[in-house]
C-alpha cells in the first residue's frame, strides 16, 4: 500500500495535530507524518510529536521577512521528502510563492462552513447572523485567504444559549473527525480508480467529437461518430493481471513504445492486450502524476485517429 509523506505546521497546542498523527499510525491509514514544524518553539504539540519519534522543526518568523522565514520552512519540507504540507493551527499565512509551488498539495482546516465566513471570528458572525449551524471545512490551500476548493465539512448545531467560545469548543470537537478522513481522501486519491477515471474522461470527452465507449469490458473513448468512431485512448484498471491503473494511448509505432518503457518503466508500460498494437500504457496510480502530460497523450492520440476535417482545424488554430 502506497503512504503519503504528510508534514504538519503547528503554532500551538496541536490538537488536530494529534488527531493527524493518531490517525496516522491506524491500520491501513494511506499516509505517514514525517515531519511537524512550528514558528513557535513553546508549541505544545512539537513535544506531543517528539514523544511519539516524529522529527520535529522549529524556526520562528520573529526578525525574519516571511519569504525568509518561509525559505527555511519549506526547505524542513524537502529534506523530510514531504508530499503533502497540512496546516492545523499555524498562524501565518504562506506567501503566494510558497503556495504556487505547493499548488494542490497544501490543505487547511477553517471553523466555518466555508465560502461563510472567511478569515477571523468564524464562530461569533455565524451565531450573529442568526445561522443555524456552525463548523468546518477543509479545504485546498491558494494564495487567496480560505478560497481553495473545499475538500469536507462538517456543520454543528448552534443552540439557543450559544457563545462564540462554547461553540468553538464543539467545532474543536468536529474538527479532529473530520480532518484525518479529509486528509486521508485526498492523499490517496491518486490511487482511487474512479477518481482517475473520471479526470481521464474529463480531458478526453473535452476533444471534439468525442464520446465513451465500452471496449472489452473496460471504459474507452472515440472520435467520430457513434457508429464510426474511432478509439483513440482506453482505461486500464489493473486489466489482465497489471498492477497499473492507466491510461492506454497510442504511440507512432513499436520502436517509440519500446524506448518509452525502457527509459522510463516507473512511467510507461507495454499493455498485455494492446501493446503489440502500438498501444502504450500511461500509469496513473503512482506518486507526482503530470496531468498536462496526460492531457497532451490523450490529444496526440485523438490526432492520429480524428477526421481529417477535425485535425485541419486544430492545426489551424495551433498557428495562431
Amino acid at each position: 500500500m502506497h503512504k503519503a509523506k504528510v508534514a504538519i505546521f503547528i503554532s500551538g497546542g496541536g490538537t488536530n495535530m494529534a488527531a493527524l498523527l493518531y490517525a496516522s499510525l491506524l491500520d491501513g491509514a494511506p499516509f505517514d507524518v514525517v515531519l511537524v514544524a512550528s514558528n513557535n518553539a513553546d508549541a505544545g504539540g512539537l513535544e506531543i510529536a517528539a514523544a511519539e519519534g516524529i522529527p520535529t522543526f522549529v524556526h520562528s518568523h520573529k526578525g525574519h521577512s516571511r519569504e525568509d522565514h518561509d525559505a527555511a520552512m519549506e526547505a524542513a519540507l524537502v529534506k523530510a521528502n514531504a508530499d503533502y504540507l497540512v496546516l492545523a493551527g499555524y498562524m501565518r499565512i504562506l506567501s503566494d510563492e510558497f503556495v504556487k509551488r505547493w499548488e494542490g498539495r497544501i490543505l487547511n482546516i477553517h471553523p466555518s462552513l466555508l465560502p461563510k465566513y472567511k478569515g477571523l471570528d468564524t464562530h461569533k458572525r455565524a451565531i450573529d447572523a442568526g445561522d443555524s449551524h456552525g463548523g468546518a471545512s477543509v479545504h485546498i490551500v491558494t494564495p487567496e485567504l480560505d478560497a481553495g476548493e473545499v475538500l469536507a465539512q462538517v456543520r454543528v448545531a448552534i443552540r439557543d444559549d450559544e457563545t462564540p467560545e462554547s461553540l468553538a469548543d464543539r467545532v474543536k470537537f468536529a474538527e479532529h473527525q473530520l480532518y484525518p478522513r479529509a486528509v486521508a481522501d485526498y492523499v490517496s486519491r491518486g490511487y482511487d480508480a474512479d477518481y482517475l477515471y473520471e479526470r481521464v474522461r474529463k480531458l478526453a470527452l473535452a476533444l471534439p467529437e468525442t464520446h465513451a465507449r465500452d471496449s472489452h469490458g473496460s471504459p474507452g473513448f472515440r472520435v467520430g461518430t457513434e457508429k464510426s468512431g474511432k478509439f483513440f485512448a482506453h482505461f486500464n484498471n489493473q486489466h489482465h493481471g497489471q498492477e497499473h491503473i492507466a491510461v492506454l494511448v497510442k504511440t507512432s509505432g513499436m520502436d517509440e513504445l519500446l524506448d518509452l518503457v525502457e527509459g522510463q518503466p516507473d512511467v510507461y508500460f507495454k499493455p498485455a492486450y494492446y501493446g503489440a498494437s502500438g498501444w502504450i500504457g500511461l500509469i496513473l496510480n503512482r506518486p507526482g502524476v503530470d496531468w498536462d502530460h496526460v492531457s497532451e497523450w490523450l490529444e496526440r492520440s485523438w490526432r492520429s485517429v480524428a477526421p481529417a476535417r477535425l485535425t485541419r482545424l486544430m492545426d489551424a488554430a495551433d498557428e495562431f
